[in-house]
């Protein structure tokens, strides 16, 4: 992800652990902003509650909000471990201690690689398209994340109207909250649209709400395993208008003539961690439905309320001051070519250690089950680079090793339960290839606990990243 810089976000955390300026001292605005839409998935402003994420582009004339569910991931729960690895391990030792790396290295590519030698990409779980009817120049536009609150705002000007748009990811309600106001009277007319490339059917029920059908179907493949009708998911989206009329047809709302609209998403898989594997018995569709129902009693400013209530507390625990604060009326990006061009600003220095412990506690915490990913929780693809899976050889644990220190501990209990479910599938491969007792893991996994040797001998094997993996709980 690009949001400060073109970085891996980890190292917005890791990178400022040399930084030991804590005090006391109330941190000033918290604010990455922008006096423009996001032209890319890259520039857009990530929210999220842990389970669901979301990246507001922040359009005048078309809104892209990206959606994502933690566990909708392609394929499907099996022993990847090479049947044929036990039988040949000890040659292969036998080889490496000889010095004949390059016969070894040939047995372990037939032997020892994952059957299949791949495994199946985290989703994207599609887009709401938010367009409106401006005409007319925009003025005074500004796109913001507010990192002390979690929320996103987009506020802009078309003919002396004054347009507001904010969106938060409330863990409480496990909702995505979106609300858009105009300061004229019957100012506001829009069309929210829900959509998915692949494997869903989008439908409106009733007036007002959008309900997302779907089930991942995998085409059978040599190389990341069985085909089928695999992980189940839903989604809906609820537009509460105040004032005008709305209408409803296939997979949009046409709201007309409205003073504001509340817009009410959420979305769920079968996924069950505790099987690492889908579960015929949950039902996404009717989750959905039921988290949408409880949240629609609520106020705007009733889920503002509890969404900053459960966020706050975590956030506010750390405050970094380094001094030089003077630059929070340039934009963030503008902040950023300044720092390349070598000018100082401390102030964005604090600004990004912060950004850091807001994507680990957007990405990893209750109501989500799952740790966070190769990119936290956000993904705009269906086959996302790496896979957007758990590398286990080093990159989930860097995610964790800031928690504790930045004071987000809370951020740690879902890699802990995960590193406790990869011990049932991590003691088979150790004993079918290693003929070891205790358990292990090779370099990357997945949602479904494959642990056999995945994509490749040489950086793949790493059989002692399931070590790795413990160690962060020992230090911790």
């Amino acid at each position: 992800m690009n949001f400060l810089c073109h970085v891996n976000w980890r190292y917005c955390l890791i990178f400022l652990l040399f930084f030991n300026f804590y005090n006391l001292r109330a941190q000033s605005d918290l604010l990455l902003w922008y006096k423009q839409a996001a032209k890319n998935w890259n520039e857009a402003l990530p929210i999220g509650n842990g389970r669901l994420g979301a990246m507001v582009y922040g359009g005048v004339q078309k809104d892209i909000i990206q959606l994502n569910e933690e566990s909708l991931v392609g394929g499907s729960n099996f022993d990847n471990t090479n049947p044929q690895a036990g039988q040949h391990i000890d040659e292969i030792r036998r080889l490496l201690l000889a010095g004949d790396n390059d016969k070894a290295h040939e047995l372990a590519k037939q032997y020892l690689l994952a059957t299949p030698a791949d495994f199946r990409s985290y989703q994207t779980l599609g887009n709401i398209y938010l367009d409106f009817a401006h005409e007319g120049p925009v003025a005074s536009y500004r796109r913001s994340l507010n990192l002390e609150e979690a929320i996103s705002e987009v506020s802009y000007s078309v003919n002396g109207v004054r347009y507001k748009r904010e969106y938060f990811i409330s863990a409480p309600q496990n909702v995505m909250v979106i609300r858009l106001s105009s300061d004229k009277a019957r100012g506001l007319s829009f069309k929210a649209t829900l959509s998915r490339q692949y494997d869903a059917t989008v439908q409106a029920e009733g007036q007002g709400m959008l309900l997302m059908q779907g089930q991942l179907v995998d085409l059978p493949s040599e190389s990341m395993g069985p085909g089928g009708l695999h992980m189940k998911f839903a989604a809906a989206l609820r537009i509460i208008p105040q004032g005008g009329e709305m209408h409803s047809l296939n997979n949009t709302v046409i709201v007309t003539d409205a003073d504001e609209a509340l817009l009410i998403f959420t979305a769920a898989t079968d996924y069950d961690l505790s099987q690492l594997n889908f579960n015929r018995d949950i039902d996404p569709y009717d989750i959905s439905k039921k988290l949408i129902r409880q949240a629609e009693s609520y106020s705007f400013e009733r889920l503002k309320q509890n969404h900053l209530a459960d966020y706050q507390p975590y956030f506010k625990r750390v405050s970094l001051h380094l001094g030089n604060e003077d630059n929070q009326n340039l934009p963030t990006d503008v902040r950023l070519q300044r720092v390349k061009e070598g000018k100082a600003d401390l102030g964005l220095v604090s600004l990004y250690f912060q950004y850091g412990r807001y994507l680990l506690l957007s990405s990893s915490r209750a109501p989500g089950v799952l740790p966070a990913n190769l990119q936290g929780i956000w993904n705009e693809h269906f086959e996302a680079p790496w896979k957007s899976d758990y590398h286990t050889n080093i990159n989930v644990q860097m995610n964790y090793w800031p928690a504790d220190v930045t004071n987000l501990s809370e951020t740690v209990r879902p890699y802990v339960e995960f590193v406790d479910r990869l011990r049932v599938p991590g003691r088979i491969t150790a004993q079918k290839m290693y003929k070891a007792k205790g358990w292990t893991i090779h370099h990357a996994t997945d949602v479904f606990g494959k642990s056999g040797i995945i994509s490749g001998i040489h950086w793949g094997t790493s059989p002692l990243s399931g070590v790795w993996l413990c160690l962060n709980l020992w230090e911790n």
